[in-house]
């Protein structure tokens, strides 16, 4: 079993910055994983954020956070991090980060390739 627990949201300002975290821990959790960052908002489905393989050599983007958003990781301390700058209202949403055991060539977008989920941190975007 792997536990995820992401930190980091809050509330800013369009234009500003957050950097979320997520903790990973467990017996069966490897720094091979490919990790992702999801989002979703009141009364939408959840969709895909960022992903970064094991080596961070692999990273896949959602088309409009693209240049604003750089998902990175440490795996010395099994944790991946979110930055996000230039956040817009759009931005406003429960952000998941998930865990992908298998083994792909590039990080995936489909939230059905990841076995483990946090439980959300909140980020929240005002005009």
């Amino acid at each position: 079993q792997v536990h995820l627990v992401e930190s980091g949201g809050g509330l800013v300002q369009a234009g500003g910055s957050l950097r979320l975290s997520c903790a990973a821990s467990g017996r069966t959790f490897s720094s091979y994983y490919t990790m992702g960052w999801f989002r979703q908002a009141p009364e939408k489905e959840r969709e895909f954020v960022a992903a970064i393989k094991w080596s961070g050599s692999s990273t896949n983007y959602k088309d409009s956070v693209q240049g604003r958003f750089t998902i990175s990781r440490d795996n010395a301390k099994n944790t991946v991090y979110l930055q996000m700058d230039s956040l817009k209202p759009e931005d406003t949403a429960i952000y998941y980060c998930a865990a992908d055991h298998t083994i792909k060539a590039r990080a995936s977008m489909n939230p059905v390739d990841y076995e483990y989920w946090g439980q959300g941190t909140q980020v929240t975007v005002s005009p």
